[in-house]
């Protein structure tokens, strides 16, 4: 589903020990792997998944009080009208996992909001965390708007 950003809460909070971090390079390729993979993502090829984090102009990440990676969200822009946010993953075993999804887009579009305002945001996002982009003030789907998408692959034919 491709939500709609509406207005924004008031920022949540994470709990003690857990730690949030805005990261451009070096990123830990192999950690962003291991959580994509915990949040059922198919396993991607570590060199394409590095290429892409590379060429992302932001990511996203929390680390619980062990520094274990548990929230990851990765952006792209073209630096004026549009970001994408990518990669949307939460760990489904963290404890403070509602928290900590709620964290990583409040931050990303706050951000967004003062770095590139009037900038439209897109976010292709799993069903299990719409009720948390609601509330963070994105709408699904405005005025019947579907986003489609096509997986690019081997393809015999």
């Amino acid at each position: 589903m491709m939500p709609y950003f509406r207005s924004q809460s008031s920022p949540p909070r994470l709990a003690e020990g857990y730690q949030l971090a805005w990261e451009t390079l070096p990123v830990d390729v192999d950690d962003v792997q291991v959580l994509l993979q915990r949040c059922g993502s198919p396993d991607r090829p570590i060199a394409r998944l590095a290429l892409a984090l590379e060429r992302s102009s932001w990511s996203v990440r929390v680390r619980d009080p062990d520094q274990r990676l548990v929230g990851f969200l990765r952006i792209t822009s073209d630096g004026a009208l549009n970001a994408n946010l990518w990669d949307l993953a939460v760990d489904p075993e963290d404890p403070e996992r509602q928290m900590v999804l709620s964290v990583l887009i409040h931050s990303a579009v706050s951000s967004l909001r003062r770095e590139l305002s009037g900038c439209s945001i897109s976010l292709a996002a799993p069903p299990g965390t719409l009720d948390v982009l609601e509330g963070q003030g994105f709408l699904v789907d405005p005025n019947g708007i579907r986003a489609m998408g096509l997986e690019l692959g081997n393809r015999s034919g």
